[in-house]
């Protein structure tokens, strides 16, 4: 018997067809991987990965953040800390809101799943090409909505400024500053939109650099315009950098949907599956979250108004600061939130549980380690950072104070932070992290009314502290079916050792501080002071946060010296 050779199928028939149109998906799903959907390397080049872009993504963040720090400068060297500030401050409101609804938290929660399900659906040979599906279902609709809601706040931008601060005495000014920055709605939704699109690609460096783009803006604009226009010049900042954002990763954004469009032979043969639509309970929970979560800022403010003038910017200058190590905390959960939508798109909940964990371990250390840095050396960075111009030594002391308060809540910040991702890296809505926010938000407000004529912006910062705390213990305790199941008892004992090494460096730090009479050479000793006693009470206390920093340094480092000697 001689053998029938094979034969292609017969391209003319309904079978032929079929069969064609089985090797082409075949052939697209295991013979080579698709560039933005690369096959899960093994757990070594996995983790050097996640080091590499968490690296990029601190480094682009940390040059933001000093960008902040250096429009902070600007801001308080030429217009100070008083009425027109606190003005400006008041219409910074909605951009604040906006980077945490559409950048930071809100919009991310929803849409990196969901773009983290089509990439799974498209691994797996789904007809069509579901992540274009996906963009063209969504970006058209949100993008009216900014439209929309943008136009809103311009139209009644007096009357937000009555409700945020009926005590302002400047409310003409602060309209017109709100209505510069009611723009960013837009520009920050479409900014928002490419960053979650591109994390869920494993895409970091252009949505690690918006910020830098956003201060850029900002800061050009007070030091070209602010001669005329006043403080106004830095709403018109804020207005240019949100548009620059979106323009940094546009074109990214761009190549990565053009690299992946449909081959010819499947454009032919395979009709593009139906795009799901969008879940708007989904998007109704992570939005009313992170609106509840921000809304901390209005709390403040409200109660700040009836305030002597500069109150809201003692405030602001305060918070600015002392969120610096939580910003710097939550780099690599920026980076790993993708990894655990991805692992629970596909089923793998023990990866996903792994990663929450290592997440909270290394996110805390680092915030506590920044935490006894701000609290001990406070006077020295706010008079290294602010003391010139209009800003005066009065207004060094009073911001330094609310700081080493503000300070008291960065580990809860941290905590609400990485846990909220695992309530929504499954993509289901649920009501529970709302609910933990809202509850937090009512210990706010009762503890600033109550303690706010007492202690003044003293009592607002302690309201703030204790407030966003219990959210992060009900969320602690709330883990389990409704998110990521993570070992509470155990992450509790683990969060333990770094606080305990956080306290005694904070002492030791705040003495070695106060030794010296030069603000600079104070806070390097106290600097040095806090990391040394931290590191060494962490390390023989057993804290698990320090094995994963050393090992993604390490990491970092070996694949570096590899490329060199390449």
């Amino acid at each position: 018997m001689t053998a029938t050779p094979q034969t292609q199928p017969d391209s003319n028939t309904a079978k032929g067809r079929g069969e064609l149109r089985a090797q082409h998906q075949q052939a697209r799903t295991h013979s080579t991987p698709l560039p933005s959907t690369p096959q899960e390397p093994p757990t070594t080049e996995s983790r050097r990965f996640l080091a590499k872009a968490a690296l990029i993504t601190a480094a682009l963040s940390i040059t933001g953040s000093l960008l902040g720090l250096v429009r902070d400068q600007a801001l308080a060297t030429l217009f100070g800390a008083g009425s027109e500030t606190d003005a400006f401050l008041v219409a910074w409101t909605v951009p604040e809101f906006a980077a945490t609804l559409l950048i930071e938290d809100g919009l991310a929660f929803a849409l990196i799943p969901a773009f983290s399900m089509a990439l799974a659906r498209r691994a797996q040979g789904t007809p069509g090409d579901p992540v274009r599906a996906l963009v063209a279902n969504t970006l058209p609709r949100l993008a009216l909505a900014f439209i929309a809601v943008s136009a809103l706040l311009i139209a009644t931008a007096p009357y937000l400024v009555e409700a945020l601060a009926p005590g302002l005495p400047h409310p003409a000014l602060a309209i017109d500053c709100t209505r510069l920055t009611a723009t960013c709605v837009l520009s920050f939704g479409l900014a928002g939109y490419c960053s979650a699109a591109l994390r869920a690609h494993r895409r970091f460096v252009a949505p690690a650099a918006i910020y830098v783009a956003y201060n850029i803006g900002i800061i050009a604009g007070m030091f070209t315009f602010g001669g005329h226009w006043g403080v106004r010049s830095a709403a018109l900042g804020v207005a240019a950098g949100g548009f620059l954002m979106v323009l940094t990763q546009l074109p990214a954004l761009v190549r990565q949907l053009r690299s992946h469009a449909p081959t010819a032979p499947e454009a032919v043969t395979d009709a593009p599956e139906t795009p799901r639509p969008m879940n708007f309970t989904l998007m109704a929970t992570v939005l009313l979250f992170a609106l509840c979560r921000q809304s901390q800022v209005l709390i403040e403010r409200f109660l700040a108004s009836h305030l002597p003038a500069g109150a809201i910017s003692h405030l602001n200058y305060a918070q600015k600061v002392a969120q610096m190590p939580m910003v710097l905390s939550l780099m690599l959960c920026t980076v790993t939130f993708p990894v655990v939508a991805r692992a629970l798109a596909e089923g793998d909940t023990e990866k996903a549980r792994d990663r929450v964990e290592r997440d909270l371990a290394l996110a805390a250390c680092l915030v506590l380690l920044g935490a006894a840095t701000v609290i001990a050396c406070a006077p020295q960075i706010i008079e290294l950072l602010f003391q010139r111009g209009a800003f005066t030594a009065h207004d060094t002391a009073a911001t330094a104070d609310v700081m080493r308060v503000y300070a008291l809540g960065l580990l809860g910040q941290t905590l609400v932070g990485v846990l909220v991702r695992s309530y929504f890296s499954a993509g289901r809505p649920t009501w529970y992290p709302v609910g933990a926010m809202v509850a937090g938000i009512v210990v706010t407000s009762w503890i600033g009314a109550w303690t706010v004529d007492f202690w003044g912006v003293i009592g607002i910062a302690i309201a703030n502290a204790i407030g966003i705390t219990v959210t992060a213990v009900l969320l602690l305790c709330g883990s389990g079916p409704r998110s990521v199941p993570i070992r509470t008892r155990q992450v509790l004992i683990e969060l333990s050792r770094p606080v305990r090494a956080a306290a005694v460096a904070t002492i030791a730090g705040a003495f070695a501080a106060r030794a010296t009479p030069s603000p600079l050479l104070g806070l390097a000793v106290g600097c040095t002071t806090v990391t040394v006693v931290f590191a060494l009470l962490g390390w023989a206390l057993g804290a698990q946060g320090f094995a994963p920093a050393l090992e993604s340094v390490r990491s970092v480092t070996r694949r570096l010296s590899h490329g060199r000697s390449r």
